[in-house]
């Protein structure tokens, strides 16, 4: 295992810069994600990683050791792309075994590795087998057994689940994280994808335009977002204007059209000083549909609100709610029947269940 460190790395393509100021630390055995959308720097990020892309400049050191000049095969690292990239004719245990054949490993030593990487992605039968011979999650658990048979110093994962079907991903980021976790390897993961992100990462490095919008855990990052684009990428907000009352130890007073005063818990809004413009961030979840004659709990907001258009989704429903001068998203889970388009309904908020940040 070795940590990673990226040192003030920028990335030009001629006159565009696709990766700015980006300084990173990654643990020894961490697995981290770097999400974001399209064109946001977070595969320049790995290909720099990988020695596939030369920094502009800033540096990066694996396990302490700089390699900004350490050229790709002698980095020690296992890759995995989003096509697989195995050899089509070769067979699954040539395919496993070719980088061992490049790195001095004994013979006799090379039928046992792959046999033991082939039993860990649970895949122990197919040494014989060539690719077009499996399916895209076999293929994807091969590509995986050869970059990790070379018991890699990092593993770097370039979206290798976006090419299979919604079900195959979800069983296969799964078996990608139990896996990771048994050999213990530091794993760099690229995705777009949140919900990945989320099931899978000890640290989620969010981007955007080629900068860090913020790192943290999955439920940091989700929960406490540090600006309104990671608020927005990560899942569904709400983010609504406000005034900041004042600042305590215990919370932030903020007043809005629509819920009046609240108190957002303080660590829910560590970036919003004293008085001032702010903005009121709610999770769509967090936001709760009721019939219109139902009592509120104590310590909830109540407001009257209308139905406008329903999403149904089976286990869940997404409701776009008018309330006042504002549309709002409110995911909840269906108990009985879901509410209809026109219906008048009560929108509940907690304001513990609340973030807020600075007027951007």
């Amino acid at each position: 295992m070795s940590s990673v460190h990226l040192n003030n790395i920028v990335k030009r393509f001629g006159a565009v810069t696709a990766v700015q100021k980006t300084s990173l630390e990654i643990q020894e055995g961490a697995f981290v994600t770097l999400l974001g959308p399209s064109g946001c720097g977070k595969t320049t990020n790995l290909r720099m990683i990988a020695g596939l892309l030369d920094p502009t400049e800033g540096e990066i050191l694996i396990d302490g050791k700089r390699v900004n000049d350490v050229p790709i095969h002698k980095r020690n690292l296992g890759l995995v792309f989003q096509n697989y990239a195995l050899f089509p004719h070769k067979t699954v245990a040539e395919n496993v075994a070719f980088g061992l054949k490049y790195r001095d490993v004994p013979t006799s030593d090379i039928s046992r590795r792959v046999t033991e990487a082939l039993e860990l992605v649970q895949l122990p039968d197919v040494g014989e087998r060539y690719p077009k011979e499996l399916s895209g999650g076999q293929q994807q658990r091969i590509a995986l057994a050869r970059a990790i048979v070379i018991e890699p110093d990092v593993l770097l994962l370039d979206e290798p689940l976006s090419a299979l079907d919604a079900n195959l991903r979800e069983d296969m980021r799964v078996e990608l994280k139990r896996i990771q976790e048994r050999i213990g390897v530091t794993t760099v993961f690229v995705t777009h994808d949140q919900s990945e992100a989320l099931a899978m990462s000890d640290q989620i490095v969010v981007m955007s335009a080629g900068r860090v919008e913020q790192v943290g855990a999955p439920e940091e990052v989700y929960n406490t977002p540090a600006s309104e684009f990671v608020a927005n990428f990560l899942g569904a907000s709400n983010i609504l204007a406000a005034e900041c009352k004042s600042r305590s130890a215990e919370g932030v007073e903020l007043e809005t059209p629509i819920f009046g005063k609240l108190v957002v818990p303080a660590e829910k809004a560590p970036n919003l000083g004293g008085a001032g413009p702010a903005k009121l961030v709610i999770r769509a979840e967090k936001l709760l549909v009721a019939a219109k004659d139902a009592a509120a709990p104590d310590g909830v907001i109540s407001v009257p609100a209308t139905i406008e258009a329903v999403d149904y989704q089976g286990q869940a429903v997404r409701y776009f709610v008018r309330a006042g001068e504002a549309q709002l998203q409110a995911i909840n889970m269906i108990d009985q029947r879901p509410f209809a388009a026109g219906d008048e309904v009560n929108l509940r908020l907690r304001p513990i269940d609340c973030a807020a940040l600075p007027d951007q």
